[in-house]
């Protein structure tokens, strides 16, 4: 269901550019649609996650957002989390390395999307989010959903255009 609180909304289900808080986010929901994988272009590879690269997935995730504290603690974390399912990391690697992440947790929820700022605009984003929706959906999940800060236009844009919608908005809780 649609929060309807945010009275500033231009039509349903989508936000205007003045809605950028960075003191909020919002939940946000993707259906799962029965579908093939993405088609990924000749240069960009599937890479599975492993204790060898989980290093060089830590730094991408934290060049994308900044929030997860260190290395060590970022890798217990994610190994004790019940949530955790290494087949639900989908990683994508160029020549030069990683440049995108989306470690869904089996809750059918994204907890990260990052792309490389080098890798940006090439819609590594969107194919990762499409790989994501169809893993989810062979797993016989409805819905995908995922925490955006109101703020992250781009992302939001990225999802918008993938047919996600606005579920609820929250206020940020600092600790």
């Amino acid at each position: 269901m649609l929060d309807r609180s945010c009275q500033r909304r231009e039509r349903e289900g989508h936000l205007s550019p003045r809605d950028t808080s960075a003191e909020h986010y919002w939940l946000m929901r993707g259906e799962c649609m029965p579908t093939v994988a993405p088609a990924w272009p000749k240069h960009l590879k599937l890479v599975d996650f492993n204790h060898e690269i989980a290093a060089n997935v830590y730094e991408l995730l934290t060049l994308t957002d900044p929030g997860d504290g260190d290395f060590a603690s970022w890798q217990q974390a994610l190994e004790c989390d019940p949530e955790y399912d290494v087949n639900l990391c989908v990683i994508v690697a160029d020549s030069d390395g990683i440049v995108g992440v989306a470690q869904c947790w089996t809750s059918a929820f994204i907890r990260h999307l990052g792309v490389h700022p080098r890798a940006r605009r090439q819609g590594i984003g969107r194919l990762l989010l499409q790989q994501a929706l169809a893993t989810f959906a062979r797993r016989g999940e409805g819905w995908l959903d995922l925490k955006v800060m109101e703020n992250n236009l781009p992302a939001r844009h990225l999802y918008e255009q993938a047919g996600m919608r606005y579920i609820s908005r929250s206020a940020l809780v600092r600790n």
